[in-house]
């Protein structure tokens, strides 16, 4: 096979499985708000449940429920016949994912299913099929064709029933008021989680480690400030602690190019740059990296609401905290 058929290949797959997906769109309708109804009234759970190709599908729109408000967990249907039916209460919502609707092992936990009285949401290919008869809500998840050339494989229709999944915990989020602080408490081991929720006041320097001298000190005292607190930059402050001021590695490159001061004459005053960017420490540490982009910075001093400095940090210091 050529270069150029394989290339054809993979763009006919994804046609075909864009095509689907399109076709997808004009099934949103009541039956998709009544789901949406059902998931928002459930007291339990959503228990997302499927066989083979749908049951990874299904384990990927329970997780993706879950991170996004609706509480939701995947049971394997094999498993439910042998003891995980009783995972399910009758505050729980059942969604069953099966593309012919006729998946034994969905089917003999059915009757299960009912007895307990819970909503049961069926995303299938078949109107006709035992699932979408038995359900209180049937999702049309069908397609014309597979991408799959022998009409066997799971490819296009699994990718439409990912979608509904998404399009069902979408419409829950936004419906729930679901925030990206809310995310982040879900995923806060990830980069994510990290930049929604570190705040400047966890990963700044306080205290005796802020770099700090006065506008009357010396360019000498200054630059043995910076080398002792190592943050490539020392604020200056007046005798009420007020931000005045910051010198930065780059001012001192900056004055060597002009020429080369009195480092025991010249006064911190002089050579400051005043009027300084600054944050507050309540502030996301994200911020903090957005302004340093913005204004091509390393480093910020850490300001309250009366300029009164109370911490400093540095590009390393996101990066060590994992928000770059």
């Amino acid at each position: 096979m050529t270069e150029q058929q394989l290339i054809e290949l993979g763009r006919s797959v994804l046609t075909t499985e864009a095509d689907a997906i399109s076709a997808l769109s004009a099934r949103i309708d009541q039956s998709f708000t009544r789901a949406c109804q059902h998931m928002l009234a459930c007291k339990g759970r959503v228990v997302v449940t499927g066989m083979g190709k749908s049951g990874h599908v299904g384990g990927k729109i329970a997780a993706t429920l879950a991170s996004t408000g609706t509480p939701a967990f995947f049971v394997h249907p094999g498993e439910a016949s042998h003891g995980d039916m009783g995972m399910i209460t009758s505050q729980d919502v059942v969604m069953a994912l099966s593309n012919s609707g006729e998946t034994g092992e969905i089917l003999t936990i059915l009757p299960l299913i009912k007895r307990l009285g819970v909503p049961l949401i069926a995303l299938t290919g078949n109107s006709q099929s035992t699932l979408a008869r038995n359900a209180d809500v049937f999702l049309d998840v069908s397609v014309a064709k597979e991408a799959c050339p022998l009409g066997l494989a799971p490819t296009a229709s699994t990718t439409v029933a990912l979608a509904m999944g998404d399009a069902l915990a979408v419409a829950m989020l936004e419906t729930r008021g679901f925030t990206a602080d809310d995310f982040a408490l879900s995923h806060p081991g990830g980069s994510l989680g990290r930049r929604l929720l570190l705040h400047v006041a966890d990963i700044m320097h306080s205290g005796e480690q802020i770099p700090l001298c006065s506008s009357a000190a010396s360019l000498s005292d200054g630059l043995l400030e910076m080398t002792r607190k190592g943050l490539g930059m020392t604020g200056i402050v007046d005798a009420q602690n007020t931000l005045l001021g910051i010198f930065t590695d780059g001012d001192l490159r900056r004055c060597l190019d002009k020429g080369l001061p009195d480092v025991r004459t010249t006064t911190m005053a002089e050579v400051m740059t005043a009027n300084c960017k600054t944050i507050q420490p309540q502030l996301l540490a994200a911020e903090a990296l957005r302004l340093m982009d913005k204004h091509k910075i390393n480093a910020l001093i850490v300001v309250d609401r009366d300029k009164q400095v109370v911490g400093a940090l540095n590009m390393h210091d996101l990066l060590r905290a994992g928000v770059v």
